[in-house]
């Protein structure tokens, strides 16, 4: 495998032509530079980053249009996820807006969502999650997942935690947009220490999300 050397900026004209003109004449045509700027220095990046952290999933960058009603074709970024339980992992990706990262999980089943809650209520296991989250976005990091507009059935709306119990998907992100370091091997670096800095994160919702 070639070792990541950044994301050349072709990578982000490609995204910014293709949110333009997302059809196939397009893709086709261009399909040498996605393959060259955008999908080998993801799997560079990903494969140079598997040994620590795991087998990393690139995504396709084909949309599942069966049931949307945006009937485009493609993505407009392309991502990769390293799976490290059901919906739940790290996440990178680069797009017309640059390149991000992310951890977290995206979707929960109801027993791993009840866990989740139950753990979040509890003094010691929630109170180790504010402490989690207080230090990641305070470095930078941005809190989402899809959340209740309300409390959850069963939960006191007056809990000290009801913002956390509201989640129904619990993700963190940090952006890089376009800094010059994502054109330059030193991003692997980044990305690495983003992914560290966010374990406890990850490992938590492991420990307490039982399915």
């Amino acid at each position: 495998m070639p070792e990541f050397t950044g994301f050349p900026v072709e990578a982000l004209d490609f995204y910014d032509d293709l949110e333009m003109d997302n059809t196939k004449s397009y893709w086709e045509a261009h399909k040498p530079t996605y393959d060259t700027a955008v999908a080998a220095p993801m799997k560079a990046l990903t494969a140079a980053l598997a040994d620590e952290f795991g087998e990393a999933k690139v995504f396709r960058p084909y949309r599942d249009v069966r049931f949307a009603k945006d009937k485009t074709p493609y993505k407009t970024h392309q991502g990769a996820f390293v799976p490290k339980g059901p919906s739940t992992g790290y996440y990178v990706q680069i797009g017309a807006p640059g390149a991000r990262v992310g951890v977290g999980f995206y979707e929960a089943s109801s027993p791993r969502l009840a866990s989740i809650r139950e753990a979040i209520v509890d003094r010691r296991r929630g109170g180790e999650l504010e402490e989690i989250l207080v230090a990641m976005q305070a470095a930078g990091w941005e809190l989402g997942g899809d959340r209740l507009k309300t409390a959850p059935r069963g939960y006191d709306i007056d809990h000290p935690r009801i913002e956390l119990l509201r989640h129904r998907s619990m993700t963190l992100g940090k952006s890089y947009g376009f800094e010059p370091v994502i054109h330059t091997p030193e991003l692997l670096d980044r990305v690495r220490a983003d992914w560290r800095e966010a374990t406890p994160f990850v490992e938590w919702v492991l420990h307490y999300a039982k399915a």
